[in-house]
């Protein structure tokens, strides 16, 4: 067995799954009463439970496809598990510049449910709900879903540049150690001013982007300003091998907020840091920063790790 295949076999479905069209995001606290060696016996049940989901979805119709990763917040793993600790696993990586922010709104725990059908999702988080909420307290829900043909609600294309095939596992997941079958997840929610980028003309919108908006065509590399997206967001390594993490963001909204929920799995925390970092600061400090973040805002940051299978079904005997 191939380092890349032990890694698939090891890590919670959702990590390294194709897209889905439908998610949903749902962010914890622990509980003041919260009894933390139960709710890690609660927690190792959820590939089971999604597992008995995804069978009875498949007798109602279509197959769902449905897949739940678990994660656990930074400020807390520590709780869940004292004698070891993920070295890449640091509060989220928050950032400042001028008016422009991203800042680190720390949550506990984190249920990432996708499938191909909405009322598949929400009633395996109602279940999931309700079993875990002696030790839990809601902090977010976000439906996140698929925009007309893969589009940000900007009107791009998103996710162009994720890994594909035996790569997404490769960038994803944790090949071996103590944490084999991990993932480091960052998730960040962006609110869009659709009203202010609207006004835009499409040349300006491409431009700050890096990519034609119909066609999804990318800009030359020496096309592309010092503050397009996709030239803050691609990174070459010392080595100049591109910097790479395996995103599953998805748009959400409603008729008042419209946005998206920015999803990055990797298997070091290093290189969301790292794009991050360009984003506000170029290639250094004081360097051109990503002009969307003109028009968008980020209001919730956070750092979480996802165990690999063997780790949290071991969480049965808690």
């Amino acid at each position: 067995m191939t380092e890349t295949s032990a890694a698939q076999a090891l890590c919670q479905s959702g990590v390294i799954a194709e897209a889905n069209s439908d998610a949903l995001f749902i962010t914890y606290d622990l509980s003041p009463e919260a009894d933390v060696s139960r709710l890690k016996h609660l927690l190792a049940q959820v590939p089971v439970l999604t597992r008995a989901m995804e069978d009875t979805s498949s007798q109602s119709g279509a197959g769902a496809e449905l897949h739940v990763t678990v994660a656990v917040g930074e400020q807390v793993w520590d709780q869940f598990d004292a004698t070891q600790r993920p070295a890449e696993l640091l509060p989220f990586p928050q950032q400042q510049r001028d008016q422009l922010s991203a800042p680190a709104t720390p949550a506990d725990l984190l249920l990432h449910i996708r499938s191909n059908r909405h009322d598949i999702n929400h009633e395996m988080a109602s279940r999931l709900h309700a079993l875990l909420a002696e030790h839990v307290v809601l902090v977010e829900q976000v439906h996140g879903f698929r925009y007309l043909d893969s589009r940000d609600m900007t009107g791009f294309v998103d996710g162009t540049e994720n890994p594909q095939g035996d790569d997404r596992a490769a960038v994803a997941v944790i090949a071996d150690g103590a944490f084999a079958g991990g993932s480091y997840i960052h998730l960040q929610r962006y609110e869009h001013d659709l009203q202010r980028w609207s006004q835009l003309a499409v040349k300006q919108q491409e431009d700050i982007i890096g990519r034609t908006k119909t066609d999804n065509v990318e800009y030359a590399g020496a096309d592309k300003a010092s503050f397009a997206h996709t030239k803050r967001t691609s990174l070459k390594d010392t080595q100049g091998k591109s910097v790479e993490i395996l995103r599953h963001s998805m748009p959400y909204g409603d008729l008042t907020k419209r946005g998206l929920l920015f999803a990055s799995f990797g298997a070091s925390a290093v290189p969301f840091t790292q794009m991050l970092e360009s984003m506000f600061h170029g290639e250094e400090q004081g360097g051109a920063y990503d002009k969307l973040l003109d028009y968008t805002v980020a209001v919730t940051g956070q750092s979480f790790f996802a165990p690999g299978l063997t780790m949290l079904e071991s969480w049965k005997d808690a």
